[in-house]
């Protein structure tokens, strides 16, 4: 039971964490000082984590027979101590999406599990939308993930990432989760440019989903940092809105974007425009051997008004 003074009427109790609870072929097992231990199919993974900063005892036998584990260096970067034999690259599926990973630069595997929930919200938008047409413009599409939902769903897809690899790699889960043949348009830009372009071209999307980098590198060899970018961009990316939308999804891994800021900046450049509203959480993963969850980011989503 809560305190009573927790139940206070000027307390208001908005916090909400999203995660999915249908993976099998993913397990985060545990997590702990500043790492998680996760299961990749058969593959054991120790990859380190910013968020995890409890210092609790790593009893789990796994922590200590990993397939492999990464680890940073002190002067920056860090690479794969091997233990085991990985292969060079496998699959993982979530439900009826398959999913080519491996064990890559910067700790990384090629997907976040954590989206899953954010995959299969997705999913729903479009089949209970009614429509045959439901146009989705999926930017800083990375490896295809929510690409390949939209596109099982029978939506058109524009995919955008400035990385030909990365892009490349998006096709061949297209082409795993059996929907190399969608309706999809494979799209190596800069987003900002692309989006301008199609503001001048006058096409429009139905649905938005927006997965931008904390920082990057401009043409010249600029930097910019999404906290100080976020606010222009979704200015700009809002005109490409269609005049019946359906949905704007942000997401962001950029520790000075919280779910409330996100938020805030949706309800300001497209509630105020177009009605609806805006809902914002952390998503996670729950942690099998402790019944926790993991936080891993935040999504921001803006709903049309007739949008259930």
């Amino acid at each position: 039971k809560l305190p009573q003074l927790l139940k206070k009427d000027y307390l208001k109790r908005d916090f909400k964490m999203r995660y999915s609870t249908d993976w099998k072929d993913y397990e985060l097992i545990d997590c702990s000082c500043g790492e998680k231990l996760e299961r990749w199919t058969r593959e054991i993974l120790v990859r380190p984590d910013p968020q995890v900063i409890w210092k609790s005892e790593k009893e789990h036998r796994l922590w200590f027979q990993p397939s492999a584990r990464y680890v940073r260096s002190k002067t920056g970067g860090g690479k794969w101590q091997v233990y085991k034999h990985i292969p060079s690259a496998w699959q993982v599926r979530y439900k009826d999406l398959t999913f080519n990973i491996k064990t890559m630069g910067f700790k990384h595997t090629g997907l976040f599990p954590e989206q899953a929930v954010n995959w299969d919200f997705t999913r729903e938008l479009i089949k209970n939308s009614g429509r045959s047409d439901v146009k989705v413009l999926n930017l800083f599409a990375y490896t295809g993930a929510a690409t390949v939902a939209c596109l099982k769903e029978g939506a058109s897809v524009v995919h955008v990432d400035a990385s030909k690899g990365m892009t490349q790699w998006a096709k061949e889960n297209a082409q795993a989760s059996g929907v190399a043949d969608g309706d999809v348009r494979w799209i190596v830009d800069d987003c900002m440019k692309f989006v301008k372009r199609e503001i001048r071209r006058e096409n429009n999307y139905d649905i938005i989903i927006l997965d931008p980098p904390s920082y990057g590198r401009g043409p010249k060899g600029e930097i910019w940092h999404l906290e100080d970018s976020l606010y222009d961009f979704m200015v700009t990316v809002e005109q490409v809105l269609s005049d019946n939308p359906i949905a704007v999804i942000l997401n962001s891994y950029t520790t000075g974007l919280s779910a409330s800021v996100m938020k805030y900046i949706l309800d300001d450049v497209v509630t105020k425009k177009r009605g609806g509203s805006t809902t914002a959480d952390e998503i996670g993963l729950p942690v099998s051997s402790n019944g926790g969850v993991l936080p891993c980011g935040a999504t921001a989503i803006w709903l049309a008004e007739n949008i259930k």
